[in-house]
């Protein structure tokens, strides 16, 4: 039997999932949206699975692939879905390992090695290890999310693989099972091992019999033409075969892309890294001549040797990044050098090669990076690479397909400059960076695939770029594997009688076809499958943001998401992206999984009912709205955004939830209920609260917050000014939040503001942002509540007024969301270019002004909104002019996000987020430690989970101010100190 994608068009996607779920396979979905999630990896190509399994247990694999061998059903293994080259998706079933398969079998410190299931994902292998003082020697940039299955099935490498190796050689032991359904463990075996295992004559004899038979009869040639130098990972790694290699089948079968067998486990080499490390950073004048370094440097044997081009750097335009960037030396390219050992040799050992590079022509200058956390955020400037590239620095998207091709390193400067020629010969463009040291480079190109003609110029590059890397002696994959993008150039590259071998190698292994068809050997065309085709249009969608970096096109700016896979990082490390995967762990609730969802309505194939469609609707449904992937993902997905769109259109003219009208409102709301705050709190914390709840569409576990008994407004509109408002006026955004449940916080504001200088001014009437009516997709009401508050303020902008906002989400609202919503709106852009946060005032603005001296220590919240907009920065340096210890907490999300942890269903999730970091950083606070949260949602999360009360900025300045005038603070009372005072 052959199993083949052109034969399953008589299968039922309903009818091979009831089958695999009767068949004891694990978790198995074929609903429309998981099938949707599961179409796409980080490639250029798109294949609908029939179904996708989450197998738990080995007995589920075994059974899933004795379901689809019965049905005559390929399948597809997958990791993290991170493959640049097509291999992980499939027109058939795929298994996906990552969410259950994925434990750590073994770890034996003494004898350096772990024995793992293949989803376990690298950085959780490092974690385990790390305490050891071991390692995994392969790294490659998705270390946060990819699995060791994957890097298995790509051989994938990373940029200290020129120090410790690819993937195949840390590989000690596999055991796999094939689509037949034989068990086999593998590794290195003598001729006497082969022969006692071809003498036992079961399915396993006959398999090492036949691999054994292919490699004596072709010594030659694997030899000669395989294995070459080490990124040559094109094709079937046949040279582990040879008998000097001890016949080794498990690292023959890493880069095989998951068409020879289904791993079951593998057991791998750890080592230890060197006590110490130096970051070199090198200047050129052009990527070319950084790479006619290259064979020089190598002689100072560093852990890595990585290259960046100006293209890729021109890209970033996140302010922390971009700081980081500009303080590189002046250069066109860049090379990073890593060395590894001793705190007292390393200087020197930096300095000479520093001084070799700068021999070298056209260096344009070097620098030696002692600062470890400037080190760590250039690592990352390369770690972000493959996003980053994705766009050109006009916006134009640039996609994968001559993704990681690889030369012998003294062939690099050649075939780069080459390879510079041939783009221009086929008018495209792309940024180039990579592993300069092992001759891979990776580039992100603008082809066209919405064309005819476009499709046709990205065919005919493919065949020339791989002429071009063959007669460099190089490899057409140098770690992403071959995938549906280059097998079937592969020929180009070896010829017909390897190719022969590869047929036959796969057939051995795989005769039924059953794993992974089209990759390698019988491939698919490169142009097949394509994600974006200029055969098939998507629908019209009309929208109320305007998305104009991406033409207007909402499908094209779902398509923004090429599959990286940042979002599903489940560790912490400074970004907030993404918190409802954080806790759940599965792909509908990461940032990609939204996004190719969204991507796959607008083409209305798989999801056919557009804007209607429920199952797009239930994967946002725990979106945070955090902001936290449009400045965390390195293609700027904006997921809060293409939430509020979907959700207008969603419910236009239909009944929405409870929570639209009660959250959605609650600005309305809190005005009706400031006339009578008493009788609203008597009646939320009653008896009738759980009713409440249960009508608002409100979590029962939550506590209700409380109105104010005075509102900021009231208070101040009866105040008498103080200071000197020696810096003149200054508008203070009253926020809705602060306004009705902590005014406390606002008067902290004026009595900071009016210290430092300023005259406060607050808005005439009672303005809103429009956050809430934005966040539930009410966008409608938004932009006339929109409009009204940019009319209201123009006069002040324009005078030149800034306007201080002290609610974060509030504050990003007015910088990003009304420009956005209120398109082409003049005075929507002067307010927001005049919005700054309390820190950005006082820090930019308040020249001479000096903050109060606070000798403490604190932990600090970045609000995700304010972390997506502004940043921290200004805080931290006003805490550091303050004489504060501050630790800002890598928490990302407090998990309440406005109304997202206050709506019914989403309460475990809410708290499950704040539990990763936040809230267990708060509990084991020492009592003087200072807890600051800005924003009114972590504050509130802080005082309902645990028994502290969380500080805005404000406070604490107000706090320690001087109590000289001790009328410019009077009408709000001290500092909450008690649990019952900020439970809001």
């Amino acid at each position: 039997m052959t199993t083949t994608a052109q034969g399953l068009g008589s299968l039922d996607a309903a009818a091979v999932a009831e089958a695999l779920g009767a068949g004891d396979c694990g978790e198995v979905a074929g609903d429309a949206g998981r099938r949707a999630q599961y179409a796409s990896d980080a490639s250029n190509y798109r294949q609908v699975p029939l179904a996708v399994v989450f197998p738990g247990e080995r007995r589920h694999i075994r059974n899933t692939l004795d379901v689809c061998r019965r049905l005559g059903v390929p399948v597809t293994a997958r990791g993290a879905g991170t493959s640049t080259s097509g291999q992980a998706v499939g027109p058939g079933v795929v298994l996906d390992f990552s969410r259950y398969f994925n434990r750590l079998l073994a770890l034996d410190p003494q004898a350096r090695t772990a024995t793992v299931e293949p989803g376990i994902v690298l950085d959780d292998l490092q974690q385990a290890a790390a305490p050891h003082g071991l390692l995994f020697g392969a790294d490659p940039s998705t270390h946060s999310r990819c699995t060791l299955g994957g890097m298995i099935g790509n051989n994938a490498c990373g940029s200290h693989s020129l120090a410790w190796g690819r993937t195949a050689d840390n590989i000690l032991e596999l055991e796999v099972v094939t689509y037949r359904g034989t068990v086999v463990r593998l590794g290195e075996m003598t001729a006497e091992e082969i022969d006692e295992a071809i003498a036992a004559g079961d399915d396993r004899a006959e398999l090492i019999a036949s691999l054994h038979r292919l490699a004596q009869r072709n010594l030659a040639a694997l030899r000669t033409k395989l294995g070459r130098f080490p990124r040559q990972v094109s094709g079937y790694a046949l040279e582990q075969l040879l008998p000097e290699r001890r016949f080794n089948l498990a690292r023959a079968l890493v880069g095989s892309e998951g068409t020879l067998a289904v791993v079951l486990s593998a057991t791998v080499r750890l080592l230890s890294p060197p006590p110490a490390r130096a970051m070199v950073v090198l200047g050129f004048s052009d990527a070319c001549a950084a790479a006619d370094a290259v064979p020089a440097l190598l002689k100072h044997q560093p852990l890595a040797l990585e290259g960046l081009d100006h293209a890729l750097t021109d890209i970033v335009t996140r302010p922390a990044t971009r700081a980081a960037i500009d303080t590189l030396p002046a250069a066109q390219a860049w090379l990073f050098a890593e060395l590894g050992g001793t705190a007292e040799e390393l200087p020197e050992q930096a300095e000479a090669l520093a001084e070799t590079a700068r021999q070298a022509a056209g260096c344009t200058g070097s620098e030696v990076i002692t600062d470890p956390v400037r080190a760590r955020t250039l690592w990352r400037i390369r770690e972000d690479g493959a996003g980053l590239a994705t766009r050109m620095p006009d916006g134009a998207e640039a996609w994968p397909g001559w993704e990681d091709a690889a030369v012998p390193p003294d062939q690099l400067g050649s075939y780069l400059r080459k390879f510079t020629e041939l783009l221009g010969r086929h008018r495209l463009q792309g940024a180039v960076y990579g592993h300069f040291g092992e001759g891979c480079l990776h580039v992100r190109i603008n082809f066209d695939f919405s064309t005819e003609q476009g499709t046709a110029v990205f065919r005919a590059f493919l065949t020339d770029a791989a002429r071009l890397v063959a007669a460099h002696g190089g490899s057409l994959s140098g770690e992403h594997g071959d995938g549906q993008a280059r097998s079937a150039l592969l020929p180009l590259m070896y010829g017909p009688d390897i190719i022969a071998l590869f047929e036959e190698f796969k057939g051995i292994w795989d005769p039924d076809n059953g794993l992974n068809p089209g990759m390698i050997v019988q491939p698919l065309p490169v142009d097949g499958n394509l994600r974006v085709s200029p055969h098939r249009a998507p629908l019209p969608l009309a929208t109320v943001f305007p998305f104009h970096a991406d033409d207007g096109d909402f499908a094209k700016a779902t398509r923004r998401c090429v599959g990286v896979g940042k979002c599903r990082s489940a560790g912490q490390r400074g970004d907030v992206m993404c918190p409802s995967y954080r806790v759940t762990r599965d792909e509908k609730d990461s940032t990609r999984g939204r996004a190719r969802l969204l991507y796959e309505m607008t083409q209305g194939e798989v999801i056919t009912d557009g804007w209607r469609s429920t199952e797009v609707r239930d994967a946002l449904d725990l979106c945070l709205s955090c902001k936290g992937c449009s400045a965390d993902c390195p293609v700027g997905v904006d997921m809060a955004t293409y939430k509020s769109e979907f959700l207008h259109h969603h419910y236009k003219g239909r009944l929405r939830p409870a929570s639209h009208y009660t959250m959605g409102w609650l600005p309305l709301l809190s005005r009706l209920a400031a006339r009578a705050p008493g009788l609203i709190n008597a009646l939320t914390s009653s008896r009738l609260a759980p009713a409440v709840k249960r009508l608002g569409g409100i979590a029962a576990q939550r506590e209700l917050p409380r109105f104010a008994e005075q509102t900021f407004l009231a208070w101040f509109r009866r105040r008498t000014p103080r200071g000197d408002g020696r810096r003149g006026p200054v508008m203070l955004w009253v926020d809705s939040f602060n306004n009705h449940f902590s005014p406390e916080v606002l008067q902290a504001g004026v009595a900071v503001l009016e210290d430092a200088g300023f005259r406060v001014q607050v808005p005439d009437g009672t303005q809103c942002c429009g956050l809430t009516w934005i966040t539930t997709g009410q966008l409608g009401t938004a932009r006339r509540i929109a409009r009204r508050t940019a009319a209201a303020l123009a006069p002040a902008v324009g005078a030149g007024l800034p306007v201080v906002g002290l609610e974060p989400s509030c504050t990003a609202a007015l910088k990003s969301d009304l420009p956005e919503l209120l398109d082409g709106d003049e005075d929507a852009r002067a307010l927001s270019r005049a919005t700054l946060t309390l820190a950005e005032l006082l820090v930019h603005h308040a020249p001479g002004w000096q903050p109060p001296r606070i000798e403490a220590r604190s932990l600090s919240q970045t609000h995700c909104h304010q972390h997506a907009t502004s940043g921290f920065s200004a805080d931290s340096a006003l805490l550091d002019r303050m004489g504060i210890d501050n630790t800002a907490l890598d928490s990302g999300c407090c998990g309440l996000a406005g109304n997202f942890g206050f709506e019914r269903g989403h309460y475990d999730v809410s708290v499950a987020a704040g539990e990763q970091v936040l809230l267990p950083a708060v509990r084991s606070a020492p009592a003087e430690t200072q807890i600051l949260a800005d924003g009114f949602s972590c504050r509130t999360q802080i005082a309902q989970q645990t028994s502290r009360s969380g500080t805005h900025l404000a406070q604490l300045i107000a706090r320690a101010l001087p109590p000289a005038d001790p009328s410019a603070r009077s009408g709000f009372p001290p500092l909450p100190t008690e649990k019952e005072h900020t439970r809001d």
